[in-house]
């Protein structure tokens, strides 16, 4: 039996009047490429920052590892849960930090690319591995803590070697061709040694030589680090192609899940995304 990675369960999140993500469940298990998809608007980032630790879910729950982000507990602030095992039940809300949560070992890239872009390439990747450091502010400040910052100046090294960027430790990162950015960006983000790897849209803005490019960096990188990938994408064929498994959203609600065969099969989806193949 697969390991399950992520579990959200019943989770909604709504803004005043406007439900984002309604009521929605979904499953990623150890080693699996799973899609996101949907129209504009559908939710997808809105539950990609629910898991992140963005915004804190108007109802439900999010387990990482087993571990949930919402616990039972008898004191602190007090929410009804509305479904699971634990249905009925007040709970505190446990609201990760995004800094927390990467620590637990999810990582994320994001629609628009957010490097530091004044910084060099190499810098952007040092940072990361930064998430993993022993050192307290004495240590730091004494630099008792030289072993520590080699070993990751090391592996930063070695990392940028293994993606093809290490040509380009010393360039600024904002100089960089788009192609380029999306690949430092997803570099920065193994750099925090991830067990579960969330890309938004990666491919945006992606000619179709990078993408196929993405397409194969993508299978390497959950081979080469055991990774589990959940990943929002519009580009079609890079989502069927790649994917284990698909969830599809359409304002807020989920309206399938299956293989890429049956999502491409699905009227439903057919009638809210995917459209008909006139030349088919």
């Amino acid at each position: 039996m697969s390991e399950n990675v992520l579990h959200m369960d019943h989770v909604t999140m709504q803004f005043g009047g406007v439900v984002a993500v309604n009521d929605l469940t979904l499953d990623v298990n150890r080693g699996e490429i799973v899609a996101l998809i949907g129209p504009n608007g559908a939710g997808k980032t809105t539950a990609f920052n629910c898991i992140t630790g963005v915004y804190e879910p108007t109802n439900g729950r999010v387990d990482f590892l087993g571990r949930p982000m919402v616990e039972n507990h008898p004191q602190g602030k007090m929410k009804k849960l509305y479904a699971g095992e634990h249905r009925g039940v007040y709970s505190r809300v446990l609201h990760p930090t995004p800094d927390r949560i990467t620590k637990q070992g999810i990582a994320r890239t994001f629609q628009n690319i957010r490097l530091f872009s004044a910084l060099t390439v190499f810098d952007n990747v040092l940072i990361a591995k930064h998430m993993r450091a022993k050192q307290n502010f004495l240590s730091a400040t004494l630099r008792l803590n030289y072993r520590e910052e080699r070993r990751m100046r090391q592996e930063a090294t070695a990392l940028l070697e293994e993606q093809n960027l290490l040509h380009l430790k010393d360039e600024i990162a904002g100089s960089l061709p788009y192609g380029l950015q999306r690949r430092l960006e997803i570099a920065r983000a193994l750099a925090t040694e991830p067990q579960l790897l969330l890309l938004d849209e990666p491919a945006a803005g992606m000619n179709p030589q990078e993408t196929d490019e993405l397409t194969e960096f993508i299978h390497d990188i959950r081979s080469k680090y055991g990774l589990t990938v959940l990943m929002i994408e519009h580009h079609m064929d890079l989502v069927m192609e790649i994917s284990d498994r698909i969830y599809v959203l359409d304002f807020g609600r989920l309206i399938a899940s299956g293989t890429p065969a049956e999502i491409q099969n699905n009227p439903r989806v057919i009638d809210a995304y995917l459209g008909v193949d006139e030349d088919g």
